[in-house]
Parts: structure tokens; sequence; C-alpha cells
């Protein structure tokens, strides 16, 4: 994987040499970081509130796909039954 952007690529001797600019950047800019050695992306570093929500939408989304898939094997239950089961 090359880099596309410069602005958002860092070697990785630069965060060793001024950790705050290259996390700073993350966390500024709300887009990934990419790392790179040789020109190469290696890793990737993004600010951890960037993170969380990925991380939430990703769960949403499995839990979506699962919902689909319990509904597709015949597992449902009334409305009725759901609030009875969860006292609403």
């Amino acid at each position: 994987m090359s880099v596309n952007d410069p602005n958002e690529a860092f070697d990785l001797s630069d965060l060793k040499d001024d950790p705050e600019e290259v996390v700073g950047r993350a966390a500024a800019t709300h887009r990934p970081v990419h790392l790179t050695r040789q020109a190469q992306v290696v890793a990737v570093l993004r600010a951890i509130e960037d993170h969380q929500e990925v991380e939430e939408e990703r769960a949403f989304l499995r839990a979506v796909v699962e919902g689909l898939a319990d509904l597709e094997a015949g597992r449902e239950v009334s409305l009725e039954k759901a609030r009875a089961r969860l006292r609403v």
C-alpha cells in the first residue's frame, strides 16, 4: 500500500521524534494518519474518539446482520411477547 496523501502520512521515525505532532494530527483532523516505513504504509493511527465511533458502528452493523439472519431462520417473537419479556 503506497501513500496517496503525504499530508496524512508520517514516517515511523516522526512518531518517535515528535509524537505530539503525529497524534495531534489524527485528533485535529479526525482522519486516520498513515505511518510509513520506506514510503510504504505499515500502520494507521486514529484518535480514540474516532476509533470508538467506528467500533460502535461496527457493533451496530453486526447486530443488524444477526437480526436479519434470525428473521430468515424464523427466530422471531411478536411485539407483545417482546414487551412482556422486557417488561416495557
